[in-house]
């Protein structure tokens, strides 16, 4: 897991991205055409065309990371804008990577009493 600081800021890259790019390529992606500094310290998510398919890239300050998470059943939820970039918290990417709609998470039941 990435070790994320509690100021990070999470970034989408909305619509979705060719999955063969690697890191250079994504990095040149968020200078270029989302206008943003590659090397600040914050995470770039990216998502392919099936929607199955992640990408994070994250600049700790040391060096380029690239991540990439691919889940076995279902579709991470991306925003509906088609281009530009959308701002999440850290909070909602754990969700994210865990599969959960990190737009609305639902609460499971928990009991208010053992006995």
């Amino acid at each position: 897991m990435i070790p994320l600081s509690s100021g990070v800021r999470v970034w989408i890259a909305a619509g979705h991205t060719d999955m063969r790019r690697g890191m250079q390529s994504l990095a040149l992606q968020v200078q270029e055409g989302l206008k943003r500094d590659p090397h600040a310290g914050d995470l770039y998510v990216f998502r392919g065309r099936s929607g199955s398919l992640i990408k994070i890239l994250w600049h700790d300050g040391v060096g380029m990371s690239l991540y990439a998470k691919r889940l076995e059943r279902g579709r991470f939820i991306w925003p509906s804008a088609t281009s530009g970039v959308v701002s999440i918290s850290a909070s909602q990417l754990a969700y994210m990577l865990d599969g959960i709609d990190w737009r609305n998470p639902q609460h499971t039941f928990r009991p208010a009493a053992a006995g």
